[in-house]
């Protein structure tokens, strides 16, 4: 037998054995055939030829099942669940607004004891002095203008029309000047000038001579050192013009703070200084000044009260002379 014999006669036991289903019959692959790897199950091989790589038809396979593909996890935020899940969900009221406070009650001030108000009496006419006198008679300053002519306006009521000068004064014997070189002061506590101006003994009415307080009510206060008997006061405001100085008001007395005192002269005609309506006369002045004869009231510090003059409300003071003994 030739080799295309053997050939032919392979094919055809190969295909009687596909027909016949007899494939475990088959120990071996025809020459030419390779065995195609299992599944490793009881089912029918397949050869295929290993020249040309062409499968050898067999039973058709069961149909793959589509491979399912898990589903994209998606990302998700766990929102806080209720305790109680059963519960209708609680919706949260506000807190109602807490009502505006009410306005504090105005503090009522403690009761206090209202300061006893200055008490001041008021001395009686100086009379003419009894035993031995002496006469007390000042040296004058220059006169800086001539006469002393009537206010055309603004004249008080209470106004002294002689302008006839009192150049001395009847005293007590004994008695002495106490007021010079002594300490001043003053409720205005920046006057223009020194207030030692006004116990210096200098009388003259030039710029220099004079101190000059604020405006409206004020005083100068005289200390003697010593409570004394006080028998005259002279008194020169100013006298550069012929000016009215209103609310003239001397007082006497051993408090510095005046909480009582007396009242030796007054010229104040509607009390608009508050210490009454007095009965002196208001004047104009001169380079002879004002005495103010006094019936001996004892007393350490004299005080000299003025509210402005007629023209302004400026207040000066010259010379004050405190006699006594």
């Amino acid at each position: 037998m030739n080799k295309r014999s053997l050939s032919r006669a392979a094919v055809t036991l190969s295909t009687a054995c596909l027909t016949a289903f007899a494939v475990t019959s088959c120990d071996k692959p025809a020459p030419g055939l390779s065995k195609a790897e299992g599944t490793g199950n009881a089912t029918p091989s397949v050869y295929t030829n290993a020249a040309t790589t062409t499968a050898v038809p067999s039973a058709a396979p069961a149909p793959a099942t589509p491979e399912v593909k898990a589903a994209p996890m998606l990302e998700t935020h766990a929102s806080p669940v209720p305790a109680d899940a059963s519960a209708p969900e609680q919706t949260s009221i506000p807190a109602p607004a807490p009502a505006p406070a009410s306005a504090p009650a105005p503090a009522v001030p403690e009761p206090t004891t209202a300061a006893a108000a200055p008490t001041t009496t008021v001395a009686a006419p100086a009379a003419a002095p009894a035993g031995p006198l002496i006469t007390i008679k000042p040296v004058m300053p220059t006169m800086l203008f001539q006469g002393t002519p009537l206010p055309a306006s603004n004249r008080p009521p209470n106004l002294d029309i002689s302008q006839k000068p009192v150049m001395e004064v009847q005293v007590p014997e004994g008695v002495t000047l106490l007021s010079k070189g002594k300490p001043v002061t003053s409720d205005d506590k920046d006057p223009i000038g020194e207030l030692s101006l006004v116990t210096d003994g200098d009388k003259q009415g030039d710029d220099g001579y004079y101190v000059e307080l604020k405006l409206g009510k004020t005083w100068v206060q005289v200390d003697l050192e010593e409570s004394k008997e006080v028998w005259l006061v002279w008194l020169w405001h100013f006298h550069k013009q012929g000016v009215i100085y209103r609310d003239v008001i001397v007082q006497v007395s051993d408090d510095p703070e005046f909480k009582t005192s007396t009242t030796v002269f007054n010229n104040d005609y509607d009390n608009s200084a508050g210490f009454g309506v007095g009965k002196d006369q208001s004047y104009i002045e001169t380079n002879n000044g004002r005495p103010v004869p006094v019936p001996g009231v004892k007393g350490r510090y004299v005080r000299f009260y003025s509210n402005g003059r007629d023209l302004d409300d400026t207040n000066q003071y010259i010379e004050v002379e405190v006699y006594g003994k």
